[in-house]
C-alpha cells in the first residue's frame, strides 16, 4: 500500500534537516566550515559549498562539505540551487568591474563600458537572487558586504543607521547588492548584512600584515591619516555563523572589533610586535604618486565602527576584541620570537590605539 506522507522536498522547513549553502568558499567560507565541522551541533547540519573551481572540490570535501559546482557568471549552472538550502551564507564578491581583477584595481583597460553603469553592477547577486525566487525561500541569507558603503565619515563613529554614501566602484556594487537582497527580504526571507572592514590573520593567504611591513609599503603621515577599523578572520567567521541564526529580520551589522584607529598606528603596532620595520610615512600628495588605485582608496576614507549591535543583538563575544590580541596571536601561531624587549619596541601592546 502506498505512503500517503509527502516526500522529504515537501515537508515544512522547521521538519527538514537544515542545509546550509555556503556561495563563496574561500578563506572565510573554509573557517565557517571549519567551526560548524568542531562546535557545538557539529554534524547536525548539511553544509552545501558552491564552488566554480574543480581544483578546490577535494579540499572543500576534506572540511566536510559537499561540494556544488557552479558559477555565479552562468546562471544555467546555478538552477539546482533553488529551493535545496534552508539558510544561504553570501561570501562571492560582485563581479570585478570591466579591465579590472578580482580586487577592483583599475589597469590599462579599466572602464571599457559606461563607468557610470559598471560601478553599480552587482549581476552574481542579482543572479543568485532569482534563483532563490524559483521555489520556496531559504529562512535565512546572510551577505558579507563592506563598510566601504558608509564612503568617507571624517573620522566620526558609524552605527548602522547612517545613511549609505559609497563613493568607489567596489562599494557600490555592494551597496547595489544589498538592495537587491532587501527586495529578497520584503518576499519573506530574513537577510542580515554584514558590513565588514580590514580582515586580519597571520594564516590568510595573501597580502598579511607581515607580507606588507616586509614589503615596506607606505602609509600616510599622522597629520594626513585615516581611522579604520578591523576584524580578525576568525572573529569574523564566528559573526557569520551567528547572524544565520540570531539576525534579526532585514538588519545591518558592523561586524568590527572595538578598537579602530589610525592606520599608520595599526601597521606600527604589527611592526613592532613582529619585530619588523616600521613602514615609511608619506605626505598624501606623496602616496598619490607611489600608490596604486586600489591602496588609495583605502586610505581616502575615514570612519570608526560602532559595533555595539553585533554584541548585543547577535551575542558574539569577540575572541580578539583589539587588534593587539589578534596580531599576537598570530605571532604565536608563526612561532615569531617576542618583539617586546628589541630595541625601539612598544613594551604595551596597546600603544598606538585609539577609542
Amino acid at each position: 500500500m502506498p505512503s500517503n506522507q509527502p516526500p522529504l522536498g515537501a515537508l515544512p522547513a522547521r521538519f527538514r534537516r537544515q542545509r546550509l549553502l555556503i556561495v563563496g568558499c574561500g578563506d572565510i567560507g573554509q573557517r565557517v566550515l571549519r567551526r560548524l565541522q568542531t562546535g557545538p551541533g557539529a554534524g547536525r547540519m548539511q553544509v552545501l559549498a558552491l564552488t566554480s573551481s574543480v581544483a578546490r572540490v577535494a579540499r572543500l570535501r576534506a572540511l566536510g562539505a559537499r561540494p556544488l559546482l557552479g558559477n555565479l557568471d552562468a546562471a544555467a549552472s546555478l538552477r539546482r540551487l533553488a529551493g535545496l538550502a534552508t539558510r544561504v551564507l553570501h561570501l562571492a564578491p560582485p563581479s570585478p568591474l570591466s579591465g579590472q581583477g578580482a580586487g577592483g584595481d583599475p589597469g590599462s583597460g579599466a572602464h571599457r563600458r559606461d563607468p557610470r553603469k559598471e560601478a553599480h553592477r552587482c549581476d552574481r547577486t542579482v543572479a543568485l537572487a532569482r534563483v532563490l525566487r524559483q521555489r520556496s525561500l531559504p529562512q535565512a541569507l546572510v551577505y558579507a558586504s563592506t563598510s566601504g558603503v558608509y564612503g568617507d565619515c571624517q573620522g566620526a563613529l558609524v552605527p548602522e543607521t547612517r545613511r549609505l554614501a559609497p563613493a568607489t566602484p567596489r562599494a557600490q556594487r555592494r551597496a547595489s547588492a544589498e538592495r537587491v537582497l532587501r527586495g529578497l527580504g520584503r518576499a519573506g526571507l530574513r537577510v542580515s548584512l554584514l558590513r565588514i572592514p580590514g580582515i586580519y590573520a597571520a594564516d590568510r593567504a595573501a597580502d598579511t600584515v607581515q607580507d606588507r611591513l616586509r614589503r615596506a609599503i607606505p602609509v600616510l603621515r599622522p597629520e594626513d591619516d585615516v581611522f579604520t577599523s578591523h576584524i580578525h578572520a576568525d572573529d569574523l567567521a564566528r559573526a557569520c555563523i551567528a547572524a544565520l541564526w540570531r539576525g534579526r529580520p532585514q538588519r545591518a551589522y558592523n561586524v568590527s572589533d572595538l578598537t579602530p584607529m589610525k592606520m599608520g598606528d595599526y601597521f606600527d603596532l604589527a611592526a613592532d610586535l613582529y619585530g619588523l620595520p616600521r613602514p615609511p610615512r608619506l605626505p598624501r600628495s606623496a602616496a598619490q604618486q607611489q600608490l596604486s588605485p586600489l591602496r588609495l582608496s583605502f586610505m581616502s576614507e575615514s570612519r570608526r565602527l560602532d559595533s555595539q549591535r553585533l554584541l548585543r543583538e547577535l551575542g558574539l563575544r569577540l575572541l580578539y576584541p583589539g587588534v593587539a590580541e589578534g596580531l599576537a596571536a598570530g605571532r604565536r601561531t608563526d612561532g615569531i620570537a617576542d618583539a617586546s624587549n628589541r630595541p625601539g619596541a612598544t613594551g604595551d601592546l596597546r600603544a598606538g590605539q585609539c577609542g
